[in-house]
C-alpha cells in the first residue's frame, strides 16, 4: 500500500463523497459529528446532500477536469451508490485514497462478474448463467429451468431491471424487453428469510459486523428490516463470516452491505439447519443498516466515515432487545407529524423536495425493550 492510500485523516479534513442522495446526506453529517468535512460530488443539481455539505460540485462523473480539481480538495473519496463509472474511481486513485477500491466497484457493478467473485471464495449463490442473446437464454433454461429470473447485469435495483421467467414465458420477448443487454439468469432459491451483513472494515484489516438483520420487501423495495433476525446462531455466524471472507479477498475499506438468502434443509442427525446463499454485495452503506442510525452505538454512517479516515472502528453494540426500520415511500412521509408524536420513534427525513410512488423519502427506526 503506497503512502498516498495508507493516509489517515484527522479532524478538520475534508471527505469527497460521489453522490448527493440520502446515503450521501446520512454520511455527511456524521462526518460532521466527528469534526471532518463533506465536499459532495454529484451531476443533479437538486441533491439533498448538498444542504447539509460543506462545499459541493456539480458536474458528470465523466468530467476528468472537474473530478481532478475535486481530488485536490479532498483527503479521501468515497461513493454513495455503487454505479459509479470505474472510469471516475481510476481517475481519482491517481490522486489520492478511493476507498473502498476500485476493485469493489468492479465486482458488484455486473452481476455475472459478482456471482463469479463470490462462489470463487467458496460460497453459495443462486444458480446463475450468462446469458448473451435469445438462443443462449434458451440454452440457460434449459440448464437451470423455470421459474427464474432474468436480469440486466449492469445498473438494475429496487426490482429494475429483470423479469421472471416462467412456464409459457416467450424467451426471445423476455430478451428483448431488457433491451438487449448482457444479462444473467438466476434460478430462484427456496429460500425462508431474506437478510444482510451490514460490517465495516478498517484500513488494517479491523472487521466489524453489526447484528445480521432480517429484511421485508414489498414491490422489490426494502420496507423493514429487523434485527437481529430471526435465524440461529449458527447461520447468523456463516452468515457474518461470508461477509468478511468478501471482504477481505477485495482488501475492502468501509461498510460493505451483503444480502443473503437462508434456506432451511435438515442436517446429518436429521435436526432442522439454516445455511445462506449470498444475493448481491454492495459496496457502500446500505439502506438495511439504517436501524443502525439510532439503533446502534455507532452508526453504519458513523462506522463508514471512520473506516475510510483510517479511524478505530467503533461499537456494532445494538440498543434495546430489538430494533426495526421502516422505510418512508412515496406518501408515507407525509405522516411525519404522527411519527415525531410517537414514543420512542427516531424519524429521518432526506430533505427531497418531491414524493414520487417507489421514492425513498426516509425513514423511521424504533428501538424495542423485548423481542418482536
Amino acid at each position: 500500500m503506497s503512502p498516498a492510500q495508507a493516509r489517515r485523516l484527522k479532524p478538520g479534513d475534508t471527505i469527497g463523497i460521489l453522490g448527493g442522495g440520502q446515503l450521501g446526506r446520512m454520511l455527511a453529517m456524521a462526518a460532521a459529528r466527528l469534526g471532518l468535512k463533506a465536499h459532495i460530488f454529484s451531476p443533479d443539481q437538486h441533491s439533498p446532500a448538498f444542504d447539509v455539505a460543506a462545499k459541493h460540485t456539480i458536474a458528470a462523473f465523466d468530467d476528468e477536469a472537474a473530478l481532478a480539481h475535486f481530488a485536490q480538495e479532498v483527503d479521501v473519496v468515497t461513493y454513495e451508490f455503487e454505479n459509479v463509472p470505474a472510469r471516475t474511481a481510476a481517475v481519482l486513485a491517481e490522486h489520492g485514497p478511493v476507498r473502498p477500491g476500485p476493485e469493489a466497484l468492479a465486482a458488484s457493478q455486473d452481476r455475472l462478474v459478482e456471482k463469479n467473485f463470490v462462489t470463487s471464495l467458496g460460497i453459495e449463490t443462486a444458480p446463475f448463467a450468462a446469458v448473451d442473446d435469445a438462443g443462449a437464454l434458451a440454452a440457460a433454461v434449459g440448464r437451470i429451468g423455470r421459474p427464474a429470473i432474468l436480469k440486466t447485469r449492469r445498473f438494475g435495483y429496487d426490482g429494475k431491471g429483470q423479469i421472471a421467467i416462467r412456464e409459457g414465458t416467450d424467451l426471445a420477448r423476455a430478451f428483448d424487453s431488457l433491451g438487449g443487454v448482457p444479462t444473467i439468469l438466476e434460478g430462484l432459491v427456496n429460500f425462508t428469510k431474506e437478510v444482510s451483513v451490514v460490517a465495516a472494515r478498517g484500513i488494517d484489516g479491523e472487521f466489524k459486523a453489526y447484528d445480521v438483520c432480517e429484511n421485508h420487501h414489498v414491490n422489490h423495495i426494502l420496507s423493514t428490516s429487523h434485527a437481529p433476525a430471526r435465524i440461529s446462531s449458527e447461520c447468523a455466524a456463516e452468515a457474518i463470516a461470508c461477509a468478511k471472507k468478501i471482504a477481505d479477498a477485495l482488501d475492502y475499506v468501509g461498510i460493505i452491505g451483503v444480502e443473503m438468502f437462508v434456506c432451511e434443509g435438515t442436517g446429518k442427525n436429521g435436526a432442522p439447519v439454516q445455511t445462506i446463499k449470498v444475493n448481491e454485495i454492495a459496496p457502500r452503506v446500505h439502506n438495511s443498516g439504517h436501524w443502525t442510525l439510532g439503533g446502534a452505538v455507532t452508526s453504519q454512517f458513523e462506522q463508514h466515515v471512520r473506516a475510510i479516515a483510517g479511524w478505530p472502528l467503533g461499537a456494532t453494540t445494538r440498543h434495546g432487545a430489538t430494533v426495526e426500520m421502516r422505510n418512508l415511500i412515496g406518501d408515507e412521509a407525509d405522516a411525519w407529524r404522527e411519527i415525531l408524536a410517537e414514543p420512542g420513534a427516531c424519524l429521518h427525513l432526506y430533505g427531497k423536495a418531491q414524493a414520487r410512488p417507489g421514492r425513498k423519502m426516509g425513514h423511521v427506526t424504533r428501538i424495542l425493550p423485548r423481542e418482536d
